[in-house]
């Protein structure tokens, strides 16, 4: 095996962690510049008539709470492996959520966790990962089928029978998996993963799914206050059926996380199109969900990126 010099590995690094950075800061520059659909005018006139210095530091204060839950669940997880503080998860997951920035479904997310631990603990990193997001998108999942139930029922987007057909396909789907668990592929099976989640203890499972639940509240509900802010006037339960259906469809399409406005924003004009909500209220909001939510804790995270360092071989 070829024996890399420890400052020709620095040198490498800083050519990664360069690139990292300044790919993380093109993207979301050229996204904000170059979106045609954003009507800025509309924006500082409406901001104008609404501006609160209250409501915007809530806004904010929610944004911060959506990344503390996931610190915080990250945190939560990880000791099941080593104690970190706060502040060490809170490098971890900034710093990983930059380098996943412009990875598929966010896969670089958990090779940058991986970075801050010893190789021989690489697969249960990408393992606990793994929970910790897992656990965010069956909860999307719950309450985007019950909001998108509630929305089909006062809207009719699809028909009873389409319903009925998605339903069976997922029950087909999960008799499917259940039956052929044991099976092993390269040594990996889904009785496996199931054993390996199980020896996770249930203390940590349930602040796992309580800190889930509290997360999905804060950033759906920002989405809901959001609209709140531009005017928007619906029933409570019709614009948060609308949101859950959104996140739901949402994150069931592959995406790039400098995209993931797009995406969301994409699926949100049709459903509050249907509510008749103007289109570029729903881009706005979609956009500026995506700058408070994955652009500001970006930022922050470059900082980490930038000032991460390798382990020196001793």
């Amino acid at each position: 095996m070829i024996s890399i010099p420890h400052k020709t590995k620095q040198f490498l690094v800083l050519i990664v962690k360069l690139l990292i950075v300044g790919g993380a800061f093109y993207f979301i520059y050229n996204q904000l510049a170059n979106n045609d659909k954003l009507d800025w005018n509309k924006f500082i006139v409406l901001f104008n008539k609404n501006q609160s210095i209250i409501g915007i530091g809530f806004i904010l204060l929610l944004s911060i709470l959506n990344r503390l839950f996931e610190i915080l669940k990250w945190q939560n997880l990880v000791s099941t492996l080593s104690k970190i503080s706060k502040l060490e998860a809170t490098k971890q997951v900034l710093a990983a959520l930059t380098a996943g920035l412009f990875t598929p479904n966010g896969v670089g997310e958990y090779a940058g966790k991986a970075l801050f631990y010893d190789k021989s603990e690489t697969k249960q990193i990408v393992f606990l990962n793994l929970i910790c997001n897992g656990i965010q998108m069956v909860l999307t999942v719950i309450f985007g089928i019950f909001g998108l139930l509630y929305f089909n029922a006062n809207y009719n987007v699809i028909t009873t029978r389409t319903v009925l057909l998605l339903f069976g396909i997922l029950i087909f789907t999960f008799i499917v998996l259940f039956s052929i668990k044991g099976i092993t592929v390269k040594g990996y099976s889904i009785e496996k993963l199931i054993h390996k989640i199980n020896e996770i203890p249930k203390s940590i499972h349930r602040k796992n799914i309580f800190l889930a639940v509290c997360r999905y509240i804060v950033f759906s509900h920002q989405y809901y206050f959001l609209f709140l802010a531009f005017d928007v006037d619906l029933p409570y339960l019709t614009l948060m059926s609308a949101i859950t259906s959104v996140y739901f469809l949402a994150s069931s399409l592959p995406t790039f996380q400098f995209l993931d406005f797009a995406v969301k924003g994409s699926v949100a004009v049709y459903f509050f199109g249907i509510l008749g909500v103007n289109e570029w209220i729903v881009i706005f909001i979609s956009t500026l969900m995506w700058f408070l939510n994955v652009v500001l804790p970006v930022l922050i995270g470059s900082y980490y990126v930038l000032n991460f360092k390798t382990k020196k071989p001793i």
